[in-house]
């Protein structure tokens, strides 16, 4: 019988993964089903400028995993047993269950709403397409006249309030932020954000926190009201409870804690890559949830995954964080660089050319993961018999 891999979530993290594997081991010892809610690659770094109005490349999931005997199963993942070894799913055919040998978790994260009165049903978001375009529609429906307030100070808050800006420039769009904008940012990175902001005519409204969220205004704890036809909310990330409610080891945010090779402490059958992560890296912090993270993770978790089965030496990969790269539109940008202790450093690359090197990113990203099949080894590893065992050394 085939050693069943089951890879649940197809973003940058469960995409490159089941790729990678598909790639290194033989089909005829292993299978690799991969479960999504969605028929298609998303990529969720652009959100932004979906919800702003621009459409994105279509990338169907099946022909990206066409030629590599993956299989692929649209379904929302409704829980795991990871005792009994089984993955619930729901489809439009009701519900499913689905054993696996080997579990690699890659569900990712979703927008935190942190229990805001009135955020969940009347608040906006872009960490999913599906409320990407439900931004996108109400922006729609407000044309050039209305007010749109984001809320958060981190990246995905800077780039969807300077993206709206940009594209609709009829609407006042203002940011609400609990802290200083940019102060984690160097001086001359910051300076320009806020240049930025000036020219795109984007009010700043810092040391605020917002309490509660209406249909038409957002409150914030002083009591001060913000009118807002379209509240949109990028304060933060969570993951699913899923994995907590699974008997998974988690973090108090619901992170799974993991070994170094990103196996589950608890249940070292299940390996997890992604925003779904907690591991230290090389700087003795936390991995932070982003798509560079997602890179190491995969490349750890799935060369941990070949080297446990195989008998495969498992080499390490470098858990580092170089910077952010944050896009300000479609013609302005910052790239951050930090040093070893996550902290800014003075230089960053600013304008048109950090906006080079952020669409390079992303473009070579999506390239790749659209290429599963690309550098096919001529020879795959086998599932290891016995006691067998190797020198060779799996390079993550």
């Amino acid at each position: 019988m085939k050693h069943r891999i089951v890879v649940l979530g197809a973003g940058y993290a469960g995409a490159f993964s089941a790729g990678y594997l598909a790639r290194q081991i033989h089909s005829d010892d292993f299978e690799i089903t991969v479960v999504n809610a969605e028929p298609d690659f998303v990529e969720r770094l652009r959100l932004h400028q979906l919800a702003a109005g621009q459409d994105l490349r279509h990338r169907p999931l099946a022909e990206i995993f066409a030629g590599t005997g993956i299989r692929l199963r649209v379904a929302r993942v409704e829980a795991v047993d990871v005792e009994r070894r089984i993955v619930t799913v729901a489809d439009g055919d009701g519900l499913d269950r689905l054993e696996y040998d080997t579990l690699l978790y890659a569900l990712g994260s979703t927008a935190a709403d942190h229990d805001v009165v009135g955020g969940a049903e009347h608040a906006f978001h872009v960490a999913a397409r599906p409320a990407a375009r439900r931004l996108r529609a109400r922006l729609d429906e407000l044309g050039e006249h209305g007010h749109v307030l984001v809320v958060g100070g981190n990246l995905t808050a800077i780039e969807a309030v300077t993206e709206i800006a940009e594209s609709r420039p009829g609407l006042r769009v203002s940011l609400a932020t609990r802290g200083e904008l940019g102060g984690w940012l160097g001086p001359r990175a910051r300076r320009h954000l806020l240049r930025t902001f000036d020219r795109l005519g984007i009010a700043i409204h810092e040391h605020t926190t917002i309490e509660r969220v209406e249909a038409s205004a957002a409150i914030a704890a002083d009591g001060t009201t913000f009118v807002a036809d379209a509240t949109v909310w990028a304060a933060g990330f969570a993951v699913h409870p899923i994995a907590a409610a699974s008997g998974l080891a988690v973090e108090p945010n619901g992170q799974i804690t993991v070994d170094r090779q990103m196996r589950s402490v608890s249940h070292p059958d299940v390996y997890v890559a992604g925003d779904s992560v907690f591991v230290i890296g090389d700087n003795g912090r936390p991995l932070p949830m982003s798509c560079a993270s997602a890179g190491f993770t995969s490349m750890q978790a799935t060369a941990a995954i070949i080297g446990d089965r195989t008998g495969r030496k498992v080499s390490k990969t470098t858990l580092s964080y170089v910077g952010n790269h944050i896009s300000l539109g479609r013609k302005d940008a910052i790239f951050q660089l930090v040093d070893g202790d996550a902290r800014s450093r003075s230089w960053a690359l600013l304008g048109r050319p950090a906006v080079r090197v952020k669409s390079s990113i992303l473009g070579m990203s999506a390239w790749t993961l659209s290429r599963p099949n690309l550098g096919k080894p001529t020879h795959k590893y086998r599932l290891a018999t016995g006691h067998e065992h190797s020198s060779d050394t799996i390079a993550a």
